[in-house]
């Protein structure tokens, strides 16, 4: 190995484990086991933005003169912010080697990514969409994001947490359309049983006619053959 590979490949190591000892908030990294020189990360939505229950999952390129010289950045997740699978446009990036810094780490890249992901401003590899597309993008993230094996291995504890959510999710919809079957049948059984009393109390009304009606009829025959009879 080259003394450029073998300085990156050292301080990435540095990197991780610090990463690991002192986690930056949102944010989730691991080098791919074949490659330490490429990375994947995870970067939770924080709240008070549109991003909020969303999880970006993207991925890190380092040369291999790094820290000497910065990596690529991409996105892979559908976000409403960056286009998929591009290389950004960043300070922290190999777009602008003319501004990168040696001391970075890799908690400093990706906190300064998403210190970007949520300003507004242009660059290459961004988009402009609304607040509402980035919203409806976050909550369908977590779905994209089982659909690719490298998270699924590098991730199994957000993966465990995701299906624990969608679980909990699902049993909530099937009580919410349970609730809501009961409902309209209750509904319905109070209705039906409106009915019946109602066609009971017209039977009784029927009965009383008839009754009087018989009773007359026997009255007035009655009233005939005395009048016969004198």
């Amino acid at each position: 190995m080259s003394r450029a590979g073998s300085s990156a490949t050292s301080r990435l190591r540095q990197d991780y484990i610090r990463l690991k000892r002192d986690p930056v908030p949102y944010i989730t990294a691991e080098p791919l086991p074949s490659n330490i020189l490429e990375w994947r990360y995870i970067v939770k939505g924080p709240e008070n933005t549109p991003y909020y229950g969303g999880i970006y999952f993207g991925k890190l390129v380092f040369p291999s003169e790094f820290p000497y010289k910065p990596p690529s950045i991409y996105m892979l997740t559908p976000n409403g912010r960056f286009k998929t699978n591009t290389r950004l446009c960043l300070s922290i990036s190999d777009y602008h080697p003319d501004t990168w810094n040696p001391a970075w780490s890799v908690a400093t890249i990706l906190t300064g990514l998403l210190s970007f992901m949520v300003d507004r401003s242009p660059t290459t590899g961004s988009i402009d969409t609304t607040d509402n597309d980035k919203h409806r993008l976050a909550m369908q993230s977590s779905e994209y994001n089982l659909k690719d094996r490298t998270f699924c291995d590098l991730f199994p504890d957000i993966v465990k947490e995701i299906k624990q959510q969608q679980a909990a999710q699902l049993e909530q919809e099937k009580l919410n359309q349970s609730n809501s079957r009961d409902s309209v049948h209750g509904n319905s059984t109070g209705m039906g049983n409106g009915r019946p009393a109602t066609g009971a109390l017209g039977s009784a009304m029927a009965n009383i006619v008839i009754i009087v009606g018989f009773a007359a009829f026997a009255y007035t025959v009655k009233c005939v053959i005395s009048s016969i009879a004198q």
